[in-house]
């Protein structure tokens, strides 16, 4: 990989690590922000779903703002609405507040993170375009991985309205970051398109059979994600009696097999098709998350017999998330970001719907979580094959 493609990818990691860090920073306080709003930890934990149905918005409207007007003014506008929203935060003191500034907050989020698939997609395509990902996430996986620990840290030393002054101060290094250091990669003779044909841009990806597979198996494998991580801070802290302290360790453990998984991806990339390492991981999800059932439904649930399941499923994101989204885009190399955009519109609204299923109606058990994981293993397997069987088998 030229050096040119590390730059490519470490600036783009670095705008992607923003969602990760606005997610995963603030697990660890979520007991101490719940008690500061009032609120029972089940519904705070909601303010993560509210945070990824924003992100999916912001994500649909401006991934064709950036084809339209360029990476760059939608990347910095998108960065100073994040900045003020996180420190907004800082100042709540309802539950409704937290979950409106969330919103606000991952609407500036969205319209960052929709430009890095496409950024991608306009110096690379094809195998070299999955490399680059797989490298991009992997240096990414630092964020979700530090994320915890440092969300643990600030905590410890204030409280918990340090963390998105943290976040704020993350903007901001970006804004200048990219702004000085990031050239803009949209081709200036791309032709612009109309509201109308946004629309039918949009529709001609839904028409695709073959990306609505890449789609299908992307969006909910991230769902299955999203499922354990609005869950981790009850599942973790509270059923199995983890400190907050603690917590960022068996978090992170998943993180390391996610960053080691996107190696072996690079690594398997040399003899075999994104196709079919997608698939790869998809199944091995599926057997990990009816591992997870099993568990509960004997009995057997403890955090020995969760963590190691917990990182098969996790770990597989490595595998699926950058061969879908590469395969995709080899079909809509001429709007990338609207492609990008409607992909993540859809990632981030399953990511949310399975956030509630797990935590708006408080139970306390893990088997809305492992139920949920299982779920949308078994429509993400049953998905991708019925939409790009044909694909799939190249």
């Amino acid at each position: 990989m030229s050096l040119n493609a590390r730059r490519v990818a470490i600036l783009v990691a670095a705008n992607t690590a923003l969602a990760p860090f606005a997610i995963d920073a603030y697990l660890p306080a979520m007991p101490a922000l719940a008690a500061a709003v009032g609120a029972s930890i089940h519904h705070t934990e909601l303010s993560i779903s509210v945070f990824l149905f924003g992100f999916a918005i912001g994500q649909l409207t401006c991934g064709p703002l950036s084809d339209r007007l360029g990476r760059k003014p939608v990347l910095l506008g998108g960065l100073a609405v994040f900045l003020l929203a996180s420190l907004a935060i800082t100042q709540v003191g309802s539950l409704y507040e937290l979950w409106a500034w969330r919103f606000v907050q991952a609407l500036g989020g969205g319209a960052c993170v929709v430009n890095s698939a496409a950024i991608v997609r306009d110096c690379f395509s094809g195998r070299e375009a999955a490399k680059v990902m797989s490298t991009m996430a992997m240096i990414m996986m630092l964020a979700p991985l530090a994320a915890p620990a440092v969300g643990s840290s600030l905590l410890y030393l204030a409280d918990w309205w340090l963390i998105f002054v943290f976040l704020a101060c993350y903007a901001a290094f970006l804004m200048w970051l990219l702004g000085t250091r990031l050239p803009e990669t949209r081709d200036p003779d791309q032709p612009t398109a109309s509201p109308r044909q946004v629309l039918a841009n949009y529709a001609s990806v839904f028409k695709h059979r073959e990306a609505m597979g890449y789609i299908c198996a992307t969006a909910l494998s991230f769902a299955g994600l999203f499922a354990f991580i609005t869950a981790s801070p009850f599942l973790y802290i509270e059923h199995f009696g983890l400190s907050p302290a603690m917590y960022p360790v068996v978090f992170g453990v998943n993180v390391l097999v996610m960053a080691s998984s996107n190696r072996v991806n690079i690594w398997l990339l040399r003899k075999r098709s994104p196709q079919q390492n997608l698939r790869l991981g998809l199944g091995v999800q599926l057997v990990a998350a009816s591992g997870l059932v099993l568990m509960v439904a004997t009995g057997l649930e403890s955090l020995w017999t969760f963590v190691p399941l917990i990182m098969m499923f996790t770990g597989m994101i490595g595998l699926i998330t950058p061969n879908a989204i590469s395969s995709l885009l080899d079909h809509f190399s001429h709007m990338s970001a609207t492609a990008t955009a409607l992909l993540g519109s859809i990632q981030f609204s399953c990511g949310a719907l399975a956030g509630v299923l797990v935590g708006a109606f408080e139970i306390d058990s893990a088997w809305p979580t492992v139920l949920t994981m299982l779920m949308v293993a078994v429509l993400s397997n049953v998905g991708v094959r019925k939409l790009a069987g044909k694909a799939l088998q190249e």
